[in-house]
C-alpha cells in the first residue's frame, strides 16, 4: 500500500516515449524543474511495464502508441501489478476512444505533449497526490461519454445475473421478461462497457465497481 506523500521529497517519474528527442526533452525538462525525479526512460510498452516492476515510481508518463506493446496494454498490465498506480498519459493523439479506454485501464491523468510547463507540473503534483487531473475540455467530453454510457436499472440487474454465469434463458425467467428482451438488453450492455463478451462483461463490470448495489 502506498504511503501519504511528503512533500519535501522528490516525485519520482517513469517516463515511456517510443522517440528518442521526446525522451530526451522530457529528461531535460525534469532535471530543471524542483520536486522532481527522473528514474528512468522506457522506449517501448513492455519496458515500461518491466521498469515500473524495477523501480516504483510515484508517476509514469505513458505514451499511448509504442512498439512491442500499447500503452492501453501496458497501462493495465501495471494497475493489474500495483492498482496504486499513478498514470499520467502523454501523448500527442487527442482521439477521444483511446483516451477512454487508457482512462478505464487506470490512468489517472491526460496531457498533450504541447502542454506548458505549469499544467505539466499541476498535472504531476495532482496524481502524485492521489488525485485525478483532465484538461477542462476532455473532462467535459469524458463526464458526457460516461453518462450516455450509464447502465439503466434493468441493465444493471441483468448484468449481476450475467456476471453470476446465468443464461439468457435463466436471466428471463428469474426477472420475468421474455427471452428476447433479455438479448436485447445485453446487447446494450456490451455496446456500453465496450466489450465483446460476458465475460468480458462481467470482468470490466468487476473492474469498475458495477457488481455492487444500484
Amino acid at each position: 500500500m502506498h504511503t501519504p506523500r511528503n512533500d519535501d521529497i522528490p516525485i519520482s517519474l517513469l517516463i515511456a516515449d517510443d522517440h528518442p528527442l521526446i525522451l530526451a526533452g522530457l529528461a531535460s525538462l525534469i532535471a530543471s524543474l524542483p520536486g522532481l525525479r527522473l528514474l528512468g526512460q522506457a522506449g517501448t510498452g513492455s519496458a515500461a511495464v518491466a521498469l515500473y516492476r524495477e523501480l516504483r515510481p510515484d508517476v509514469v508518463l505513458m505514451d499511448l502508441n509504442m512498439p512491442e506493446m500499447h500503452g492501453v496494454e501496458a497501462i493495465e498490465r501495471i494497475c493489474t501489478d500495483d492498482a496504486q498506480a499513478k498514470i499520467v498519459i502523454l501523448t500527442t493523439y487527442q482521439g477521444e476512444d483511446s483516451v477512454h479506454r487508457a482512462l478505464r485501464a487506470g490512468a489517472r491523468g491526460y496531457l498533450l505533449k504541447d502542454s506548458g510547463f505549469l499544467q505539466l507540473t499541476q498535472c504531476i503534483g495532482q496524481v502524485a497526490a492521489g488525485k485525478h487531473y483532465l484538461p477542462p475540455e476532455l473532462a467535459a467530453q469524458q463526464a458526457g461519454r460516461i453518462e450516455a454510457n450509464r447502465l439503466s436499472k434493468r441493465e444493471h440487474d441483468i448484468l449481476l445475473h450475467l456476471s453470476a454465469g446465468k443464461s439468457n434463458k435463466m436471466i428471463a425467467r428469474s426477472a420475468g421478461i421474455e427471452v428476447g428482451t433479455v438479448k436485447f438488453h445485453v446487447n446494450n450492455i456490451l455496446t456500453k462497457l465496450n466489450v465483446s463478451s460476458r465475460t468480458e462483461a462481467a470482468t470490466v463490470a468487476a473492474r469498475r465497481g458495477l457488481l455492487g448495489a444500484f
